[in-house]
């Protein structure tokens, strides 16, 4: 198995820099997952290590050889991307041969590795047919099967489901995730999608603007986001934030205060001792949905502080329900259990679980650390 490693890479068109000191390492047999949003690098830092794209700066290895200047076909990779790329005049026999061909493999080599993987991909019907007479998620299984024939070191995936249904790429990344635990190949992928990230990764690098943000396992970037853009970015729905400032008097109680002053939030215990050391600090609070509950609702055995807000929309979708309310001109969302729910227009108390909740530095956009 093989490790690659980015260190300090860096990746320019002219005067725009698109990948910027990017390092990381995507350990043997590991499922490593690059997310952010669209123009982030992803890609881009992708074809770099497949060789596509040159590298402005920094050193790129594939286990101990450093691979800058190899070309994509002396690396021992193989690349999935987003487009099925099947020759559509080649039976899908042909298409997963095609590889193997081209270097010269004996024949009998070539018809065992394709029948093989046919086998595992569930494609062994269909080894006779041309692209066009295949379903999307068969184009899929195909592209990637072109892959594992090759046998390769490292395989890269490029945001590869994007052009399947809703309920397809929910199975095909159950499929992708399960192949590449049985193979145990080093896996690169890309997606936007960070429920797919979040389902499939060992671990999770998160870009934003060509840099990395956070790079951890996907309970870890979920718990603890680093920056701002990572606890908005990782979650669905996504965070709640509000700037507030540390109202600390003397002997009372802590309280956040949203800026608008639409949104008092106390912090009962040693967090809110330990948040009288950020009085007069410009802050972000973060709310996750899933810390919202209504009264009488099934929660934590924790703290938890009411917010008086008004509905303003009910969404019950059976298992759950999302709430929006408003306090001032800002609207909170809430994940809650399914239960007898208010009507909009009501007023209502969402308890807090205040040792959920996330707290940012307003300026520099990093974490501040309060909870144990």
């Amino acid at each position: 198995m093989t490790t690659v490693r980015l260190e300090s890479v860096r990746k320019e068109y002219g005067a725009d820099v698109v990948v910027d000191d990017v390092s990381f390492e995507a350990q043997e047999g590991e499922f490593l997952v690059l997310v952010g949003p669209s123009g982030c690098g992803k890609s881009t830092t992708l074809r770099m290590i497949a060789g596509l794209e040159t590298i402005t700066a920094g050193q790129l290895r594939i286990g101990d050889a450093v691979v800058n200047d190899v070309a994509p076909s002396a690396r021992d990779i193989a690349m999935v991307f987003q487009s099925y790329a099947l020759y559509p005049h080649m039976t899908v026999r042909e298409n997963m041969a095609f590889a193997l061909v081209l270097r010269r493999l004996p024949r009998p080599e070539i018809d065992a590795r394709v029948r093989d993987t046919a086998a595992m991909l569930g494609l062994d019907a269909v080894l006779d047919r041309t692209p066009r007479q295949l379903s999307g998620g068969q184009r899929q299984r195909v592209a990637i099967g072109r892959a594992i024939v090759r046998q390769p070191r490292v395989f890269l995936f490029d945001e590869p489901l994007s052009n399947l249904d809703a309920k397809m790429r929910v199975q095909m990344r159950r499929e992708i995730s399960a192949l590449q635990r049985r193979l145990g190949v080093t896996t690169i992928y890309v997606t936007h999608d960070q429920v797919e990230a979040m389902t499939m990764g060992d671990r999770i690098v998160v870009m934003h603007k060509g840099r990395i943000q956070q790079i951890d396992t996907p309970l870890g970037l979920y718990d603890r986001p680093r920056t701002l853009f990572v606890a908005g970015f990782i979650g669905s729905p996504a965070m709640n934030t509000f700037a507030v400032r540390v109202d600390a008097a003397a002997a009372g109680a802590v309280s956040l205060v949203a800026e608008d002053g639409a949104l008092t939030l106390a912090v009962p215990g040693a967090r809110g001792e330990r948040l009288r050391a950020l009085a007069g600090r410009r802050l972000v609070l973060g709310i996750r949905p899933e810390s919202l509950y209504l009264e009488g609702s099934p929660r934590p055995a924790r703290p938890m502080v009411p917010l008086r807000l008004t509905l303003a929309a009910v969404e019950p979708l059976g298992n759950e329900a999302l709430l929006y309310a408003t306090a001032g001109a800002r609207e909170i969302t809430a994940r809650v259990a399914p239960q007898p729910l208010p009507r909009a227009g009501d007023a209502v108390d969402l308890l807090v679980d205040v040792e959920r909740v996330h707290l940012f530095d307003a300026d520099t956009e990093e974490r501040v650390e309060t909870r144990d």
